[in-house]
């Protein structure tokens, strides 16, 4: 996979735990259980997509300059987006995408819980 950083990109940020969710064939990165970023298999078990959740303007401009970032795979459309792991997103903006993401999903908790979430170290 072209962007093969970014499982331990993921994991390496503050309170972040994965699972693999077999009748979806997606590998999932959540928060507290609330998913922010999935690595979404094909049927033949091939990385195919990688979806995140993103604020709707900015995923809307994202989807407008780069056709290789479509609307959310199987979720919200206006909310979640999907990368083609087999596209031209560079790695940069991929980065930024992801922090989006993990951000607005860890903004959605109290402040005293993201507090007790930055804190955990790995």
């Amino acid at each position: 996979m072209k962007y093969d950083w970014m499982d331990e990109y993921l994991m390496a940020k503050p309170g972040v735990e994965k699972d693999f969710k077999d009748e979806w064939g997606w590998r999932r990165y959540m928060i507290e259980g609330k998913m922010f970023a999935a690595l979404c298999y094909d049927d033949s078990g091939k990385e195919a997509l990688i979806t995140l959740k993103l604020e709707p303007m900015n995923g809307d401009l994202l989807r407008q300059r780069y056709e290789d970032i479509i609307p959310g795979y199987y979720m919200n459309k206006v909310h979640w987006n999907s990368v083609k792991v087999d596209g031209v997103v560079p790695n940069e903006l991929l980065k930024d995408m992801l922090d989006k993401s993990y951000q607005l999903i860890l903004g959605s908790f109290s402040k005293k819980k993201q507090a007790e979430i930055l804190s955990v170290t790995k």
